[in-house]
């Protein structure tokens, strides 16, 4: 089990530094470099730069949303599976 989180733990944390760097090389450097330069090939356009980012953000905040929502839907239930039962108990008595 250990080996099995170091592994993932190591694996998540080089696909970190990996984006990082290429992420870090697309909106810094490439602007500094030559139109000509083959380099340029190796990265989308520029305008992806803050497209990606933005598409990822409004993906997360729709998942958290949705995560809130779920368990504020499930919360109701429960209070309500509990008030029900609770009214059934006082009125067998």
């Amino acid at each position: 089990m250990a080996l099995t989180d170091k592994l993932v733990g190591g694996l998540m944390l080089i696909t970190s530094i990996t984006v990082f760097t290429y992420y870090t090389l697309w909106t810094l450097f490439t602007p500094f470099l030559p139109p000509s330069s083959p380099l340029h090939s190796l990265f989308p356009s520029r305008e992806w730069a803050i497209r990606i980012p933005a598409l990822l953000m409004l993906a997360g905040l729709a998942a958290i949303g949705a995560f809130v929502g779920l368990v504020l839907v499930k919360s109701a239930r429960k209070k309500r599976a509990v008030k029900v039962a609770g009214a059934k108990g006082v009125k067998s008595n």
